[in-house]
């Protein structure tokens, strides 16, 4: 059975930090790049990172690039997202989904895409 186990969200105050991880089983880990993808209330679902598990490649939208880290650890199947620098505009649940569109180098593979999706976790960036 596939399964990306997201988990890591939470409430913090903007400045603050959080990891999120995506923990991957049922599929092969290293064939499939792993991109982050974020749902504020009334918007559309939003690319953030993503991460190829065939070269490293790693892509950051503009709006998080500087604050957050993507790091894939095949060991685990898992990868984090570390989201330091948290902003309000940040609050949303945060998806984390698989697919084998590896252009990582020079595109956030699109949304249609993805084969596997997690279930999301909250984040709240609040005072």
């Amino acid at each position: 059975e596939v399964q990306l186990q997201a988990s890591g969200g939470g409430l913090v105050q903007p400045g603050g930090s959080l990891r999120l991880s995506c923990a991957a089983s049922g599929f092969a880990f290293g064939d499939y790049v792993i991109g982050w993808f974020r749902q504020a209330p009334g918007k559309e679902r939003e690319e953030v990172s993503c991460i190829s598990n065939f070269d490293g490649s790693i892509y950051y939208v503009p709006s998080v690039k500087g604050r957050f880290t993507i790091r894939s650890d095949d060991a685990r199947n898992t990868v984090y997202l570390q989201m330091n620098s948290l902003k309000p505009e940040d609050t949303a649940v945060y998806y984390c989904a698989a697919t084998r569109d590896d252009r990582v180098s020079y595109i956030f593979p699109p949304r249609g895409e993805y084969d596997y999706w997690g279930q999301g976790t909250q984040v709240t960036v609040s005072s």
